[in-house]
């Protein structure tokens, strides 16, 4: 009876060890604000440790006064950053002239009623030059029009005492911005002497279609992408927003289709949403998908993980939510989610000690079973 008693007590710590093991071994995926939540805290040749990149950030009562604020304005790269005062519209090839000398009518073309000034102008050929009488061919690709009034005064006074020349751009041609995506008319489109910002772009354009996400508008300019938002100017009266466009810019809507969030975790139905054109909420988020698994889920353990910007000196951002308290789901609807953004909701402890224990039960029952078969031969 004694040696069965011993058998049995090995078998039980050799099960608690096992127990105790497993513990630390939980299925599935969590997160704790705690550093060193990662398993894996090497230096590897792909970057730092992930822990060493993550900056944890309460989500308390200090976003209801915020709400009540427009969002702070999001800083624009310099080098979008121009004045209307920096503007002039230069000549190319493909614009019309229309040249006109005062009291000379022989010198200028006249545009009749079925001849527009587009037509009857002096065309800047491919070469960027124009030909006109007693001055010649001269070069005008890349001046400004009061430097070709300058020059073509200068040629005439010659000829002609003190001439009085006016020279402006009866066609724009040459220099175009480019305007695609969720708009009503995508196309080429003309720059010209009078500055154009990305609002008066999107109006050339005939405006926003249904599907367009005006907090995401893409500006190509030399290579390099800037991200734009419609809604923070029109909404929020962010003007530095509204860039000044310069020649062969491209700007892109894209559709609200591809502006998602993705919600994982202790939730009703783990899936990705779209945010649509006034964007989404923590609290948003979570009642399409179910809300919180009532049952499962750990209240204090609401996260929202978020790409940090470039330029700070850690690489993600996470917002925690304790929701234990409902009210505090006010908060939830009160923090503003951006695209791209991942929800998770953590497991209960208990939760977490249960998948535990069905990993283990098929060994504990096997290892009980073995116990009684070794009783049942002893006796």
């Amino acid at each position: 009876m004694k040696a069965k008693m011993i058998s049995l007590g090995q078998h039980l710590a050799l099960f608690t060890v096992v127990l105790l093991a497993g513990c630390t071994v939980v299925p599935g995926s969590y997160h704790s604000p705690t550093p060193g939540w990662f398993i894996d805290e090497t230096e590897t040749p792909q970057g730092k440790p992930l822990p060493d990149v993550v900056k944890v950030h309460a989500i308390g009562t200090a976003i209801l006064d915020q709400k009540a604020l427009p969002p702070q304005e999001k800083p624009v790269p310099q080098e979008l950053n121009l004045s209307d005062k920096e503007y002039d519209y230069t000549v190319g090839p493909g614009d019309v002239l229309q040249i006109i000398v005062w009291d000379h009518p022989e010198l200028t073309i006249p545009a009749g009623a079925e001849r527009s000034s587009a037509e009857s102008g002096n065309w800047v050929h491919n070469d960027g030059t124009i030909f006109y009488p007693y001055v010649g061919i001269i070069k005008v690709a890349g001046l400004k029009v009061t430097e070709i009034r300058d020059m073509v005064t200068d040629r005439l006074s010659k000829y002609i005492e003190d001439p009085q020349v006016d020279v402006s751009v009866a066609a724009f041609r040459h220099k175009k911005i480019y305007i695609t995506g969720e708009v009503e008319e995508p196309g080429l489109y003309p720059v010209t002497n009078v500055p154009t910002r990305l609002i008066d772009a999107m109006g050339e354009a005939g405006g926003l279609t249904s599907q367009a996400d005006w907090s995401s508008v893409v500006l190509t300019r030399g290579g390099k992408d800037y991200r734009l938002s419609l809604r923070d100017i029109y909404q929020f009266g962010n003007t530095a927003q509204n860039v000044l466009l310069q020649p062969n810019d491209v700007i892109n809507v894209n559709p609200v289709t591809d502006a998602k969030v993705f919600v994982l975790g202790e939730v009703g139905q783990a899936s990705s949403l779209q945010m649509g054109r006034n964007g989404l909420t923590l609290a948003e988020a979570l009642a399409e998908n179910g809300g919180l698994n009532q049952q499962e889920s750990n209240a204090s353990g609401v996260f929202v993980f978020r790409k940090a910007l470039p330029e700070l000196d850690h690489g993600i951002d996470v917002y925690q939510l304790n929701a234990k308290d409902a009210a505090a789901l006010v908060l939830a609807d009160s923090f503003e989610l951006q695209e791209r953004d991942i929800v998770y909701v953590t497991a209960a402890p208990l939760v977490k000690w249960n998948r535990v224990l069905r990993l283990l039960l098929p060994s504990m029952t096997t290892l009980l079973l073995g116990v009684r078969a070794e009783e049942s031969l002893s006796e």
